[in-house]
């Protein structure tokens, strides 16, 4: 019998998180969460600190009015600035972890690690279903 099906396969449906975070950016967040109780994120424009990703405990961090939350990473929000926004809208942001200091400001300082920000562009059909969404 011949159980060979002619029907193509499911493809599965674009991946249009504007934010994702490795395995390793988890399991610091974990670590992070467990010291410092409920965190969120920040990616600003600036220079410096302002253009790595920044950990705060919530309260600690005022987000802006025009701010925009992109999603959540390991349960904690992950907003950007609006001009951020704009640039990087046509992209996931894909957190990571490399060895180095973190920004002065955020959790991860003093751990010999730091949030880094890696990239990818969306393809058309996921840009598409993000515009689909309003989310861009």
């Amino acid at each position: 019998m011949n159980t060979t099906s002619t029907t193509p396969p499911e493809q599965a449906p674009p991946d249009t998180r504007q934010v994702i975070a490795t395995i390793p950016a988890l399991r610091l967040i974990d670590k992070l969460r467990a010291k410092h109780g409920e965190l969120l994120f920040h990616q600003s424009g600036g220079c410096c600190d302002g253009s790595s990703p920044m950990c705060f405990p919530v309260g600690d961090f005022i987000v802006g009015d025009r701010d925009v939350k992109l999603g959540e990473i390991g349960d904690a929000s992950f907003y950007i600035s609006p001009s951020q926004f704009e640039y990087w809208k046509h992209t996931q942001l894909i957190i990571d972890v490399v060895e180095g200091r973190g920004g002065m400001f955020s959790l991860e300082n003093g751990e010999g690690v730091r949030f880094l920000v890696r990239s990818r562009l969306f393809n058309d059909d996921e840009y598409a279903a993000l515009q689909g969404a309003g989310k861009v």
